[in-house]
């Protein structure tokens, strides 16, 4: 467990809403990356319009290499650096997908890829939250009842980890709608890029390096397990290509101070050199879930180290009417109500209602 100490009331408390899930930000070595010297050739200036052409005149060799190794690191053919987390949804999505083509979506996305949907301005059509038969019957409407639709780009849109109810997509029965309808899927991976699986990409793990025929699309924000700022995009060398070209998060703006990209490059060789942060993020995840469900019958088979974290969330199992909805294995831990109205919408409105 490991978040930052703020004063309530004068009390000192820890704060678990904290994004640094494997506490990268803390690491001496990627502080020290970052804090090196700065070489003039890494100094941010405007982005180029083609790799090829203009690569003397944006990034320096710093934001390449970080391009590259988050490409290495999940298997995908290229990659895309972004100067903010949240611009890489807001532009990649409309860059891809215009006006008169499909997005099927997720209705829990969160509010970086709602309004990358909004501005792309193409026909939305959501299904209800991680429910694979809405996404189904969704993607066969769209595809049977619109005559059009075999000559449309059609997309569907999910995150692997929901930022919104801390699930966790079934990527496998994804991939087969997706396959079985012709779409093609933008994933995002800001809450689960190096978190699930032994080494941080759980998809590449289940599927093999050669997912990127799968999915086609990945973004993420990399201010969670990165620990620093910026966003990516990953995928085929088309998909990153097109967006050098057209998309607006990406032509009208400078590139990360390269001080960013170093973080991150240092993030992934902690990630890959000790994958033991990761074991223990995800020890973590479990000792907070079993405290919080069942407390405090679970203190007694639990050391003393996980009884003193188990006092902090004696009021998390015994709220009536609320329950944890959030898969076991997410670093997000969500409660929800114990009896849902049905609709995400609905519940959500409740629950803020619960709160004022």
């Amino acid at each position: 467990m490991h978040g930052p100490d703020v004063a309530l009331d004068d009390d000192e408390n820890e704060m678990f809403d904290d994004e640094n899930l494997l506490a990268e930000s803390d690491d001496d070595n990627e502080e020290d990356d970052a804090d090196g010297p700065i070489d003039p050739e890494n100094v941010p200036i405007p982005p180029r319009l083609e790799i090829s052409f203009y690569e003397n005149i944006h990034m320096g060799d710093v934001h390449l290499d970080c391009e590259s190794r988050i490409a290495k690191f999940l298997g995908t053919l290229d990659c895309i650096l972004y100067p903010y987390g949240l611009s890489t949804m807001f532009s990649a999505i409309p860059s891809l997908s215009k006006t008169g083509d499909i997005i099927v979506a997720d209705e829990g996305v969160h509010w970086g890829i709602q309004n990358g949907l909004y501005l792309s301005r193409s026909t939305i059509v959501y299904f209800k939250h991680n429910d694979m038969e809405s996404l189904q019957s969704t993607s066969e409407k769209v595809t049977v009842e619109n005559k059009r639709a075999k000559k449309l780009r059609r997309y569907i849109v999910v995150e692997a980890v929901y930022q919104n109810s801390g699930q966790i997509a079934p990527l496998d029965e994804i991939i087969r709608l997706k396959e079985k309808y012709r779409f093609h899927v933008l994933l995002d991976k800001s809450n689960s890029f190096g978190v699930l699986g032994s080494s941080g990409r759980r998809i590449t793990e289940q599927m093999g390096f050669r997912y990127i025929e799968k999915v086609d699309i990945i973004t993420a924000s990399m201010g969670h397990s990165l620990a620093t700022e910026g966003g990516f995009c990953a995928g085929s060398d088309r998909v990153t290509a097109h967006q050098r070209l057209s998309s607006s998060g990406y032509v009208f703006s400078v590139s990360l101070p390269p001080y960013l990209p170093t973080a991150a490059i240092t993030a992934i060789d902690v990630l890959e050199e000790n994958p033991d942060v990761i074991t223990k993020l995800n020890k973590n995840i479990v000792v907070f879930v079993v405290l919080a469900l069942l407390y405090p019958a679970s203190l007694l088979a639990l050391s003393s180290v996980a009884e003193g974290v188990g006092y902090q969330f004696r009021g998390l199992s015994n709220i009536h009417g609320l329950k944890i909805v959030s898969d076991v294995k997410s670093p997000i831990v969500f409660l929800g109500l114990k009896n849902s109205t049905g609709s995400l919408k609905s519940d959500s409105q409740l629950l803020e209602h619960i709160l004022e």
